[in-house]
């Protein structure tokens, strides 16, 4: 199967590479022209922490206008960009292809659903931090265990026949995946999880570790927790407080040396974030289920007020 990978950043050249090394046939689709044009020469160099090989055979492209249609194309645009890059994706989509979101959050199956039809849509995420060291090379810092997990948000032959060349490919390219029967329960612990540490070390200017080792840092990772799992329960997801709550070694274990994605995007590249399909969704959704969600509600207030002034926000210099 032809695949592209819409957005082909850090989180993307690395679910790309894992897909690469596991044979399938890429494209990488990205405005980043140095990095494009680095792969189209030399190849990705991929570092994992079981050492670094460079992968060959990616074929690379600026925008989606160009590569033909696809079998499988994989959104890794910010989860804020994806109504706006879906016309500019269309035309390698065509009447067979099944599109993926991988990007963060909740209600991507929602935004996609205007563009496609369901039976053409899956959803799911990666567990694995990811750096895009300079162009023409990322590294991934995989958890342990399934490291990728998706599925169909309506299931038909074209969503099952890429859900299951996608778990074969990622794991060839030893990235363990699973195409789950019912991936709903699986993206909300995640988003419950990544609106814990990912929002806190934004906020905190602190790596995971950092945040985890304060017992300050930790209780409000766990109180952010406790909140998710409360409106998600309401959402008829089931308990996920006990799996979320045992996660927490993993993440200091995987994560501890790491600026999560939004501490990348606040800190080191001063954009615009996901916090709005985070813990902005789980506040939305606790709204709406009559499950109060403080917290998450204020957390989202303050990366909403950061992010719209970056121009004079204070910065300590060295």
């Amino acid at each position: 199967m032809k695949i592209a990978m819409i957005g082909s950043g850090a989180a993307g050249s690395v679910f790309a590479s894992y897909l690469r090394a596991g044979g399938a046939d890429m494209w990488l689709v990205d405005r980043y022209k140095a990095h494009m044009d680095k792969v189209a020469a030399d190849g990705m160099r991929f570092i994992t922490p079981s050492g670094e090989r460079l992968l060959t055979g990616f074929r690379t492209a600026y925008s989606a206008d160009a590569i033909g249609e696809m079998d499988i194309v994989i959104l890794m645009v910010k989860a804020t960009q994806t109504e706006a890059i879906m016309p500019s994706v269309s035309p390698c989509i065509g009447e067979n292809t099944v599109v993926v979101s991988l990007q963060n959050g909740l209600d991507n199956d929602r935004l996609l659903s205007a563009f496609l039809p369901a039976e053409r849509i899956i959803c799911g995420f990666g567990i694995i931090g990811t750096e895009l060291r300079e162009p023409g090379v990322c590294a991934a810092k995989p958890e342990e265990g399934i490291l990728m997990r998706f599925g169909a948000c309506k299931k038909s032959y074209l969503s099952d026949a890429a859900g299951e060349y996608l778990e074969a490919a990622f794991t060839r390219g030893g990235c363990p995946a699973r195409y789950e029967p019912d991936i709903w329960p699986f993206i909300w612990k995640k988003a419950i999880s990544n609106s814990g540490y990912n929002t806190v070390s934004a906020i905190l200017g602190l790596k995971v570790g950092q945040v985890l080792a304060n017992e300050h840092g930790r209780k409000l990772i766990l109180d952010v927790w406790r909140e998710g799992c409360a409106v998600a329960k309401a959402a008829g997801m089931g308990d996920l407080w006990p799996e979320t709550e045992a996660s927490l070694p993993m993440l200091a274990s995987g994560f501890s040396d790491y600026y999560p994605s939004m501490a990348q995007d606040m800190l080191l590249h001063r954009r615009q974030t996901e916090i709005r399909h985070l813990n902005g969704a789980i506040a939305d959704y606790g709204d709406r289920l009559g499950v109060p969600s403080p917290l998450n509600r204020m957390l989202t207030e303050l990366v909403s007020c950061e992010q719209e002034n970056y121009d004079v926000v204070y910065v300590k210099k060295p």
